[in-house]
């Protein structure tokens, strides 16, 4: 067999053990060690949310000439009603769950891993939450009173009338803390945990939770001041219980509470077929003045109180879920 056409062995050896070709370098303004960076994939989630948005109004707008009535602007208004809350809340829930599917389907990661698991429907934690929720603006109101701030006058719904306004403010609170944990604590909070870790995070979409209240009618420095630090106190929750079941119930029973149960401002909005007639008398630093209970002192020094509590029986740090922070995603 003539041999003089094969390879040195040497060159053979070489051939076979050769390198794989190098991968081509990527941006690293786009791109770190886990691929895209957490803040191109929040700023996509944004896109994504504002073009749903974008097309939800396109629909609206022409529907509403169509039919021959004016879209409601939710800045004008200064009476909140159930249905116009529900209405709503649950479009902005269903917008932030479609664009976060579709980023989860993206990174191969579940609701689970964005703070909302759904094994167990309203689990122990929405629970506890709504019963803290409840007891905290009662306490709040009750301190207030004690200091000649607060009083009942009567009851505004009676009878059928009542049952049914209930339910519809039930359901209508329900879809508030859903929606505002979810949209503010949610998705964003798990991303900008990535890339620049909990707290900062917490911090910036904190300030958003409080500019996202500035249009409402009535309210004030101090309690948009307070909306921030309800944001801080979600947290928290969020970080020592491991999803957002615990601040959806304490959203939800807060605002049921000051609005529908008790008749006092609710972020300086009042309410329509509420249970109770309630008046707020004295300073502002008491009774919050036009903005309602979120914006008196006495609120501020009610979720410092229940942080320490939380922080008192839920010892352990149990969020993010170590497993959604090991998966790679297709960003890449």
């Amino acid at each position: 067999m003539d041999q003089s056409n094969l390879p040195p062995a040497a060159d053979i050896t070489q051939s076979s053990t050769s390198p794989p070709p190098a991968e081509p370098a990527r941006n690293t303004i786009f791109y770190g060690p886990d691929g895209l960076r957490a803040g191109w994939r929040a700023l996509i989630f944004l896109a994504m949310v504002v073009a749903i948005v974008f097309l939800i109004n396109v629909i609206g707008h022409y529907l509403a000439r169509k039919f021959g009535h004016a879209p409601v602007n939710p800045s004008q208004l200064t009476t909140l009603t159930p249905g116009l809350i529900a209405i709503g809340e649950l479009t902005s829930l269903a917008v932030i769950l479609v664009a976060t599917l579709i980023m989860g389907r993206i990174e191969h990661r579940k609701l689970a891993h964005y703070g909302l698991p759904l094994r167990t429907p309203f689990p122990k934690y929405f629970w506890e939450g709504l019963l803290w929720g409840f007891l905290s603006i009662s306490g709040v109101l009750f301190v207030i009173f004690l200091f000649h701030g607060f009083r009942i006058t009567g009851v505004d719904t009676h009878g059928s009338a009542l049952a049914l306004s209930t339910g519809e403010w039930t359901l209508a609170f329900l879809a508030v803390g859903f929606s505002e944990e979810f949209m503010f604590r949610g998705y964003m909070q798990f991303t900008l945990t990535t890339g620049i870790g909990f707290w900062p995070a917490a911090v910036v979409l904190s300030a958003l939770f409080a500019a996202a209240h500035t249009g409402n009618a009535g309210e004030s420095i101090f309690g948009l001041i307070q909306v921030a630090a309800f944001g801080i106190f979600a947290c928290i929750a969020v970080q020592r219980t491991g999803n957002l079941w615990w601040p959806i119930g304490f959203h939800a029973a807060w605002d049921w509470g000051q609005t529908f149960f008790y008749g006092v401002p609710d972020s300086g909005l009042n309410a329509s077929r509420n249970f109770l007639h309630s008046e707020l008398h004295g300073p502002k630093w008491l009774t919050g003045g036009s903005t309602g209970p979120e914006a008196s002192i006495f609120t501020l020094i009610c979720l410092v109180v229940v942080s320490l509590l939380i922080l008192r029986k839920y010892r352990e740090v149990r969020y993010p879920d170590p497993e959604a922070l090991g998966l790679p995603g297709r960003f890449r």
